[in-house]
């Protein structure tokens, strides 16, 4: 069988096509400009050419609308930021583009589809609703390299040493960058915050004394970047999954996040980490606060999302359901 997933680089989503690539026989990434994958229609010849010969393609709603009418088909919502609530915080051009042009080719493509899959209950509750989906959507979780991302094999309890916490992504305000100076302002003096810059972004950050910009790490070091710290902080306005907290989990961190959106699917409040009002920043800051303090809660919450890791989130348990779907969709044409 072979599977053709057209994708834009520098995303979430690049990342869990690739691995799916790395583990099943005939699946070959397509992969193009992010800025051209907003505008799926001039590229439509070029995506029409790059799936010639699949026996299926696997690719994403925002641009699965101008290439399936043809070709049996897969897409998987990763997010989903096309309804009101979300697309109210974007600019006029922003909010146009969105809910006009990229809207059209998403319904475009759900209605072309043999099969519709989401990262979370969360993502597939709202693209139905929001869209009026009929047919069962799928919920295939995120999976992770739980060989590959692992707890650090030495012990970080220490009450004297500095205390870590970590951000990854991008510095977006989807992502609640804008929101991390004035968290880190409250923390404790021993505790300082190290932040990527993601894959799409390349500023930094107001300068602040107890912050350090990690910059663009590569996803073979991401792992080395989890162990290094003690607490994921992610204070996200909308997750369609959350990759980097799934990723946190098993490497063993206890993870404070925002209340919202598919995270509470993966942080179970009070036992892998605390989930906190969004732009709740002095809530934030207590949480990370209080996990500074004692090592335990700390140790605790990471043996428990290691573990929560480990049974629901990993690479091949993904693989495994993917596979199902693509061979059902093949099946049935």
């Amino acid at each position: 069988m072979r599977i053709i997933s057209p994708i834009s680089r520098g995303s979430g989503a690049y990342i869990v096509h690739k691995l799916l690539a790395s583990k099943i026989a005939g699946y070959e990434i397509r992969g193009f400009s992010h800025i051209a994958g907003h505008f799926p229609l001039l590229i439509e010849r070029s995506l029409a050419k790059c799936i010639k010969g699949a026996d299926l393609v696997h690719t994403l709603p925002d641009y699965g609308g101008a290439l399936l009418s043809h070709t049996p088909s897969i897409i998987t919502f990763h997010n989903y930021v096309l309804c009101g609530e979300i697309v109210k915080d974007y600019n006029p051009i922003q909010a146009f583009h969105k809910l006009f042009y990229l809207k059209n080719m998403v319904q475009k493509a759900v209605k072309e589809a043999s099969k519709i899959v989401a990262v979370s209950r969360f993502t597939a509750q709202i693209a139905a609703k929001d869209l009026n989906i009929q047919n069962p959507i799928q919920v295939i979780y995120n999976g992770i390299d739980e060989k590959l991302f692992t707890p650090s094999p030495s012990s970080r309890s220490s009450k004297k040493r500095e205390i870590v916490v970590l951000f990854s992504g991008n510095l977006t305000k989807r992502k609640g960058a804008h929101w991390l100076n004035d968290i880190a302002k409250k923390f404790n003096p021993r505790i300082r915050l190290i932040y990527t810059s993601g894959l799409r972004t390349k500023t930094k950050l107001p300068y602040q004394a107890n912050m350090e910009c990690a910059g663009n790490i590569r996803y073979e070091d991401m792992p080395d970047f989890y162990r290094s710290g003690d607490i994921l902080l992610f204070p996200t306005v909308r997750e369609g999954f959350g990759l980097c907290v799934a990723e946190a989990m098993a490497c063993g961190l206890p993870v404070v996040a925002s209340d919202c959106s598919s995270l509470p699917e993966l942080i179970d409040h009070e036992k892998g980490g605390f989930l906190c009002k969004i732009g709740g920043i002095k809530d934030f800051a207590e949480k990370i606060n209080l996990l500074a303090e004692i090592p335990s809660p700390r140790r605790e919450m990471g043996e428990y999302n290691r573990a929560k890791a480990e049974k629901m989130f990993t690479l091949d348990k993904m693989v495994k359901e993917y596979k199902k779907a693509f061979e059902d969709v093949v099946d049935g044409n």
